[in-house]
């Protein structure tokens, strides 16, 4: 009896493990869309196609399925895809309702509708199918429809500089096209591919390469290169060879030029790895950003948001439905307080040679030039520069690729201003008090071992303002060590050194020495006149020399336009009085006969500055290479300040070549 009811017991538990995992959960037809969206999210096509009834599956192969999706897909630019799959009735428990949103380049495309499964049997397995639609690449598609997209322009935000005038501007270039059957045959051919070449300065081989391309014919017109409108000169020969024509094409086109490449920047066709970043952002494959300078700093406003129109065509080829539409937004007009006068002139004291030139209004702190020598034309880049023209750039050892503005470097004796200020803010430095200084070498101990600061003048005794305008090392010097190295470097944070500038174009910080410290006091004396590791960057030495026309204060800079009064970026760095007698010293550096810039004096303008040559030796008996320096501003009008700073000066007279640069700007502007 006892093995007849275990027996009996074990029959009802093995019954209730059969009913049980009888009861377990079936797929249901929203799981199986829930599976085909979580595919369509992942653009897994290959995926979605195995959740296709078999009905569906006769009415389209996996190829076709696959290659329509991803045709029409990146065509309209699709990018983000959201969905809810909801519970379906129990009277049609194969109407599954579904509400989506795809993103493209016309806007969000809404999916809201009902998809219709069914139950097969697959591989012994009994499942839900989804009886799929064309409606489910895009809503109210049908079978042999088209997609067709069409792009709606917009514009893309002008740079211009405080009078209006354009720096950057949407307009048009020159595109140079070929058509293959027209260029001829045999050695004729060849010449005028080779001619062409030459001309664009491109390889003869990328021009047969262009014209190899699978949509080709004899008479089709393949594109080769785009140039600037203003060339006139090269398209006149480019298109007097037979089968070479011009056709103009929309373009990003900057009218200063090189003057301006550094500052402006330059657009280009968006890349894949920029996309990436850009996701969610509405660019497309098609768009083009800014890459450098201004026209990637102001990206956002400036950008242009073309439109878009998504339609479906029937097999007629008649436009039935508009699936998405988006107006295009222009991109906003940015004005800098950029003068192109004064950007143009800087610019054409420079250009043959390396170097940086700052202006400014002291006064309101606008920034009315920057420029970078030797420059490269953005024309080139916005319109596709060809690898040979990019090779010859960017192996350049005169490096017209590097910007020289944003860049710190070595003052040299233009720094002293600096050191003169500090010393008489801390008595370190009586304006009045005669030095006696004997010879042109001089070391504060044997310690210095070999080094000895030298200086160019013989004077036996020297103040601070003939120390100034003679520009003597040892007085600077001898003055550092009397501040002391904590107090020299510690007042010089007051100045900005160490900090970011308040300005939106990205500059380098200026630096007392590698780790802001000024222990040591070789490196100290060094540091007064300049020298040492002391690193500047012009705008900022421009911004420090304002404080001599606004009673010890340095003025803010502006690179936007703007009607607000100034402002100041750091207040009462130095007394009122201290800012008037240095005024009136680097006067004299100009209006002195003995003045190291007295070559810079122009009648009738009241000019002040400071010359500087900046070492760079390995030894101080070696020679080496010199930077010449010139700081100058109008001390009387108060409205401009030119830095500009020219590289390899050694064998041309160091300081001496930049003054008359500096003195040209000032009769080219100033004579408005």
């Amino acid at each position: 009896m006892k093995f007849r009811g275990y027996a009996f017991l074990s029959m009802l538990v093995l019954i209730l493990i059969v009913v049980l995992s009888g009861c377990g959960h079936q797929p249901t037809a929203q799981d199986r869309l829930n599976q085909y969206v979580k595919a369509w999210q992942k653009q897994d096509y290959a995926k979605m196609y195995s959740y296709l009834s078999n009905k569906a599956k006769k009415s389209i192969s996996k190829d076709d399925f696959v290659t329509r999706y991803q045709t029409v897909y990146e065509g309209i630019s699709a990018d983000k895809f959201t969905a809810s799959v909801k519970q379906p009735s129990k009277e049609k428990p194969g109407s599954v309702p579904l509400k989506a949103t795809l993103d493209t380049a016309a806007g969000p495309v809404t999916f809201n509708q009902k998809v219709q499964l069914r139950q097969q049997k697959t591989n012994k397995e009994t499942n839900w199918y989804i009886d799929w639609q064309p409606s489910l690449i895009l809503p109210e598609m049908k079978a042999g429809d088209m997609v067709r997209i069409t792009i709606v322009p917009a514009k893309r935000g002008d740079i211009l500089d405080r009078n209006g005038k354009r720096l950057a501007v949407d307009g048009t270039a020159a595109r140079i096209d070929v058509v293959p059957g027209e260029l001829g045959k045999g050695a004729a051919r060849t010449k005028t591919i080779r001619r062409l070449a030459k001309i664009l300065a491109i390889t003869p081989q990328s021009i047969e390469d262009a014209m190899k391309a699978g949509w080709v014919k004899p008479d089709s017109l393949v594109p080769v290169r785009t140039v600037a409108s203003s060339d006139k000169a090269l398209v006149k020969r480019a298109t007097t060879l037979k089968g070479v024509y011009r056709t103009s094409v929309p373009s990003r086109v900057y009218p200063d030029g090189a003057a301006s490449g550094h500052l402006t920047g330059y657009v280009g066709p968006i890349t894949a790895e920029l996309l990436k970043t850009h996701s969610g952002q509405g660019y497309n494959a098609q768009s083009v950003i800014g890459r450098t300078g201004l026209e990637q700093l102001y990206e956002k406003q400036l950008r242009a948001r073309d439109g878009a129109i998504i339609r479906l065509y029937n097999a007629a080829g008649q436009a039935y439905k508009t699936v998405a539409e988006k107006q295009p937004r222009n991109g906003k007009d940015i004005q800098l307080t950029i003068d192109a006068k004064v950007q143009d002139a800087m610019y054409g004291q420079l250009k043959k040679n390396s170097g940086a030139a700052v202006a400014i209004n002291p006064t309101s702190g606008d920034i009315l030039g920057l420029v970078s020598a030797p420059s490269y034309d953005p024309n080139q880049f916005a319109m596709g520069i060809s690898n040979s023209a990019y090779k010859k750039l960017s192996t350049d050892p005169k490096q017209p690729l590097l910007n020289r503005f944003s860049g710190v470097t070595t003052p040299g004796s233009t720094f002293k201003p600096i050191t003169a200020a500090i010393g008489l803010s801390h008595n370190a430095i009586r304006p009045s008090q005669q030095v006696a200084i004997n010879g042109r070498r001089w070391q504060a101990d044997k310690s210095w071992g070999n080094f000895h600061v030298t200086r160019l003048d013989s004077e036996p005794k020297v103040n601070l303002e003939s120390a100034l305008y003679l520009s003597d090392n040892i007085y600077f010097a001898q003055a550092a060590l009397k501040i002391g190295g904590s107090t020299f470097a510690g007042d010089s944070k007051l100045y900005g050194f160490g900090e970011a500038l308040p300005v939106p174009y990205p500059m380098h910080a200026s630096t007392i020495s590698n780790d802001g410290t000024l222990n040591n006091d070789l490196l100290l004396a060094n540091s007064g006149y300049g020298q040492g590791q002391v690193s500047v960057n012009p705008l900022h030495l421009s911004l420090i020399y304002s404080a001599f026309v606004n009673d010890g204060s340095i003025i803010r800079p502006r690179l936007i336009k703007t009607d607000a009064a100034p402002q100041m970026w750091k207040k009462n760095v130095m007394s009122p009085q201290v800012a008037q007698l240095l005024n009136k010293d680097l006067i004299q550096v100009v209006a002195n006969p003995a003045g190291t810039a007295h070559a810079a004096q122009i009648s009738g303008v009241t000019l002040a500055g400071k010359t500087g040559t900046a070492e760079f030796k390995k030894s101080q008996k070696a020679t080496g290479r010199e930077n010449g320096w010139f700081v100058a501003y109008d001390a009387g009008k108060k409205n401009l300040l030119v830095t500009m700073m020219v590289e390899n000066t050694q064998k041309s007279g160091g300081s001496h070549v930049v003054t008359p640069k500096v003195k040209a700007v000032f009769h080219k502007v100033q004579s408005r």
